[in-house]
């Protein structure tokens, strides 16, 4: 699954009449390098969510064909309903084996394929964390023998994971972020973990964005 229903505050006015996962970078949308990441590893299903100014990325994607997947979206509406809601909202499409979710405001060159063979058996996720940037120096999660943490030293989550759909057995429809039952599995120490030291990106700013067009082009 990618995560694309975000309004994109702080990329406005960019964000104005364009969703930010379709805002160009090194000459094609930020959303289709995923895309190709994803079917490059094998994968040949993919769901999008949709909210702000959701038309316009089934328009400009179709239905995945020319990349090699199918691809089915999962629109909600005019408000998006967050991290966690939106994955949640999207669990029918998504189907009862392990999936992968990664927010389309990121670009890294993490191995998709590495993905595939996880969680293990007993754990309901899997998260790949990287070195904290400038803007985020305090972290999110610790990492200790490929296992997330909630001590110790802290890394970022790259806003790429593997799910079981159990990660949400106790949810219910409506808006809500991810973060909380990220923690809380954590702390049951169902998580596993990786740190990944490649190339990687949180597009939040223009200006953000203008330094990775100027990366890949």
């Amino acid at each position: 699954m990618i995560l694309a229903a975000g309004r994109g505050e702080r990329m406005r006015p960019l964000t104005d009449a364009v969703p930010k996962p379709l805002l160009p970078v090194g000459g094609k949308p930020l959303i289709q390098y995923h895309i190709e990441s994803l079917a490059a590893a094998g994968v040949r299903d993919i769901v999008i969510n949709l909210a702000w100014q959701g038309a316009m990325i089934p328009a400009a994607l179709g239905d995945g064909a020319r990349f090699g997947v199918r691809i089915q979206y999962s629109d909600e509406g005019d408000a998006a309903l967050e991290t966690g809601g939106g994955v949640f909202k999207a669990l029918p499409l998504l189907g009862a084996a392990p999936f992968i979710v990664v927010s389309g405001d990121v670009w890294t060159d993490y191995p998709m394929a590495r993905a595939a063979s996880l969680p293990a058996a007993g754990d309901v996720a899997h998260f790949v964390v990287v070195p904290n940037p400038g803007f985020h120096v305090r972290g999110d999660f610790g990492l200790l023998d490929a296992r997330m943490t909630l001590e110790g030293e802290r890394y970022t989550y790259a806003n790429v994971g593997v799910f079981r759909p159990e990660f949400f057995a106790s949810c219910k429809p409506g808006r809500f972020a991810l973060a909380p039952l990220m923690f809380d599995w954590i702390a049951q120490g169902r998580v596993s973990g990786e740190l990944y030291r490649g190339r990687w990106h949180n597009i939040g700013t223009p200006a953000q964005l203008q330094a990775l067009d100027a990366e890949l082009s």
